[in-house]
């Protein structure tokens, strides 16, 4: 049986979790969709490693060859992932000077000049006094959220923000309240109540309250409503936490997030956090705030005091690609990255659309869930995708509620108009087999209505 040890007699299973019924009975039938090796860089199109079972999918097996696949799930936002004419040679460079890694954290010897570049860079990109880079996206949220608040404050939470920031305010000992997704009404009536009632039993005024939301939402894509949000934090005297790891680099004039998209100042904005796994093609995270607040968390965040530095040749890659994106490198590259990354997601999406599908997010978002709903066709649409060599990301539980199963296409700058067209084709055909034109009808009405106006 999965994750079970029989030599350990008289020990609770170590394994067994709230999850065991659907991993036995459904993740093990269908992980073959998950997790699958690539074998290049996430570049748009890459190889994915073929795996066989001869256990009805409990292992799954290598079997040394590859296909050659159209990438619609990796991160790769800008094109950055793949290799790149300015920063790959800077960054192999750095490599020669540095070494892979710093051995070491940020206080004791993984300082570098290239860190202190990194976090000049990164306060000067997304316009705020300073900022701090961690080596990891995660650990961001769920290491910084325990220092900003803790016992007696108050938390509240956008329903549907990441496993790291909701791992984060569990760490913080705060008492956490959440928000129906995106409703700037609900957060304003869930601050007002608890406002008036204080801190549980003794009812006192909450020592500090930390609003977080998240520019896009990654398994919806849609961005937050952020003026009508940050209107209410003022209103109420809360802080407001801002997550942009899918947002920043890739949306806003000149890439700087939902922030210049919605036309919303920086200042306003407590805290700003990112990552550099996405847009950038590298990793790790950063907080960007006042000099104060910066320089409180390097004196107390643990991710900053104790976990190893950020590679060096991973900091030059976010040096590098910031320059491209601001045009600093001599060329205009950045902005055409830009300009096609926002042409490639609203083509896409439309024509999704235009197919019947049930497509959530935003106009200019480049995250665009397909949905399932029905688990059993999460298995059917990834393989059936995948036998015409397109490989695309399926979200499922726990990431999701188990009936609200989605396929998220992420699309880069780096897409042809030849590739979108391929991926839309293979979508179409598998999306007649498996079922999942939900929205035909409407589709077909809004096709009539337009041939009428013409």
């Amino acid at each position: 049986m999965f994750f079970t040890n029989n030599n350990l007699q008289g020990y609770a299973p170590i394994c067994l979790g709230a999850e065991d019924f659907y991993i036995r009975r459904l993740y093990l039938r269908i992980q073959d969709c998950f997790g699958r090796p690539i074998a290049s860089a996430p570049d748009v199109w890459f190889d994915v490693v073929e795996r066989h079972s001869n256990d009805n999918n409990k292992t799954l097996k290598r079997t040394g060859n590859i296909s050659r696949c159209l990438n619609l799930g990796s991160y790769n936002y800008l094109g950055f992932g793949g290799a790149d004419e300015y920063c790959t040679p800077r960054a192999i460079e750095c490599l020669k000077r540095f070494s892979p890694s710093t051995c070491s954290s940020r206080v004791d010897g993984g300082t570098t000049s290239l860190h202190n570049e990194l976090e000049e860079c990164v306060a000067r990109f997304v316009r705020k006094p300073a900022a701090i880079v961690f080596s990891m996206g995660y650990v961001t949220n769920s290491a910084i959220l325990p220092v900003l608040i803790g016992k007696g404050g108050l938390i509240v939470s956008d329903s549907l923000n990441h496993n790291s920031a909701i791992n984060g305010a569990r760490g913080s000992g705060a008492t956490i309240r959440v928000f129906q997704h995106n409703s700037p009404d609900h957060l304003e009536e869930v601050l007002r109540e608890q406002i008036a009632e204080g801190q549980p039993r003794t009812h006192r005024p909450w020592k500090k309250i930390l609003v977080i939301v998240e520019g896009i939402y990654s398994m919806e894509g849609d961005f937050c409503k952020l003026p009508d949000i940050l209107a209410i934090c003022k209103k109420y005297k809360a802080y407001i936490y801002l997550d942009e790891a899918h947002s920043i680099g890739a949306v806003g004039k000149t890439g700087r997030g939902v922030c210049e998209l919605l036309g919303v100042d920086t200042a306003d904005v407590d805290i700003m956090m990112g990552t550099f796994s996405k847009s950038f093609g590298s990793c790790g995270g950063y907080i960007a705030g006042s000099k104060e607040l910066i320089q409180y968390l390097k004196y107390t965040c643990p991710a900053h005091l104790y976990a190893t530095s950020i590679s060096p040749p991973a900091a030059q890659q976010i040096i590098s690609s910031i320059k491209v994106i601001l045009g600093e490198n001599g060329s205009n590259r950045g902005v055409e990255k830009l300009s096609q990354i926002r042409e490639n997601s609203n083509f896409f999406r439309s024509e999704l659309i235009k197919m019947g599908f049930e497509v959530l997010g935003d106009i200019d978002s480049p995250i665009m869930p397909i949905m399932l709903y029905n688990p059993a066709k999460i298995p059917a649409f990834s393989r059936e995708c995948l036998k015409k060599n397109v490989a695309v990301v399926m979200v499922a539980f726990p990431a999701t509620p188990l009936l609200l199963a989605r396929a998220r296409m992420c699309i880069s700058a780096s897409h042809t108009k030849e590739d979108l067209i391929k991926a839309l084709e293979v979508i179409s055909q598998v999306g007649d087999l498996v079922g999942i034109k939900y929205l035909l009808g409407e589709a077909d009405k809004q096709q009539q209505e337009r041939m009428k106006l013409e």
